[in-house]
C-alpha cells in the first residue's frame, strides 16, 4: 500500500546543490518528493526518474505520469547551466543549449505540470538568481535567461491566478554549491581579445558563489515559500540579496552597471 504523504513534489535539478537541499527538506517532512534529473538524487526518501531537460519528451511524460498517478501539487526547477564567454565569440550551440536548460525547460515543466494543478491550485516556484537583475559580467546568456524567467513568471502569475495556482521566481545570489565548479568557460584561445577579463570575471565570481550563502539556507527559503499563503511573485534569498536588488532598482542604471562592473574586474 502506497505510504500517505502530505503533498506530492517535483523537483527538477534535485541531484545536487539547491535543488538537492529542497529535497531533502520536502522529503523529511513527509513530502512525496519526485526529482527529475539526469543524475539521481541519493537521498533514499526521493523518488528519481533520470530525464534530461534538453531531450524530446522523456522529461515532460515524467511529469504527466507523475500526474497522473500521485497528482501534483508542487513543482519546483532547479536545473540550471551557465557559461563565461565574450558575446562576440560565444558559439550558439553553447547559448542555445543555456536557454534550453534555463529558460525552455522551466517553460515545458510548467506547460505539463498546470494541467494537474487547475482544479484544486498549486505553487510553482522556478529559480532565477539575482543574476538576472543585475547583470553577471561576460555570463550574459545566463543573466539573460535568467530575466527572461523571471519575465515569464510574472506573466503566468495573471494567468494562473483564477486557478489559484501561485507562482514564484526565487532568485539566489551567490551561493556556495558546485554549480561554481561546472561552469563552461571558454579558453584563452576562445576568449581572444577578451582573455583577461573574463579570467578576473570568473575568479571574482567564483568568489562571489563559494564565499555566498549556503544551499541548505537557500532551500529553507524555498520551503518558506511553500508554507506562506500569499507568497511574492519575486523574491531574492536572504537579506543581503534582498538589499542588493532594491538598490539595482533604485539606483541610476549606469551607477549600478558602473559598481557591477568594478566588482568583476578586480
Amino acid at each position: 500500500m502506497e505510504k500517505k504523504y502530505k503533498s506530492t513534489a517535483i523537483v527538477v535539478g534535485g541531484s545536487s546543490g539547491i535543488g538537492c537541499e529542497t529535497c531533502l527538506r520536502l522529503a523529511n517532512r513527509n513530502w512525496n518528493v519526485i526529482n527529475i534529473s539526469r543524475t539521481p538524487c541519493k537521498n533514499a526518501k526521493v523518488k528519481n526518474i533520470v530525464a534530461d531537460v534538453t531531450s524530446g519528451s522523456t522529461f515532460t511524460d515524467a511529469i504527466t505520469a507523475t500526474g497522473k498517478k500521485y497528482g501534483l501539487d508542487v513543482l519546483i526547477y532547479c536545473a540550471g547551466f551557465s557559461m563565461a564567454a565574450p558575446i562576440e565569440y560565444a558559439k550558439e550551440s553553447d547559448y542555445r543549449y543555456l536557454f534550453d536548460v534555463n529558460f525552455f525547460g522551466a517553460l515545458k515543466a510548467m506547460q505539463a505540470a498546470i494541467p494537474f494543478m487547475k482544479d484544486k491550485g498549486g505553487r510553482i516556484i522556478l529559480v532565477g538568481s539575482l543574476g538576472g537583475d543585475i547583470p553577471i559580467l561576460f555570463d550574459a546568456f545566463y543573466s539573460a535567461s535568467k530575466a527572461a524567467l523571471e519575465m515569464l513568471v510574472r506573466e503566468a502569475y495573471s494567468e494562473l491566478k483564477p486557478y489559484n495556482i501561485k507562482v514564484t521566481a526565487y532568485l539566489p545570489g551567490g551561493t556556495a554549491t558546485g554549480f561554481t565548479f561546472k561552469r563552461k568557460v571558454y579558453t584563452d584561445e576562445e576568449n581572444k581579445s577578451y582573455a583577461q577579463d573574463v579570467n578576473k570575471a570568473v575568479n571574482a565570481l567564483e568568489k562571489m558563489e563559494q564565499s555566498g550563502m549556503s544551499p541548505a539556507l537557500v532551500a529553507e527559503g524555498i520551503y518558506e515559500l511553500l508554507l506562506t499563503d500569499k507568497p511574492p511573485v519575486v523574491k531574492a534569498s536572504g537579506f543581503k540579496n534582498s538589499a542588493y536588488r532594491i538598490m539595482a532598482h533604485v539606483m541610476p542604471e549606469k551607477m549600478t552597471l558602473y559598481f557591477n562592473n568594478r566588482a568583476f574586474r578586480q
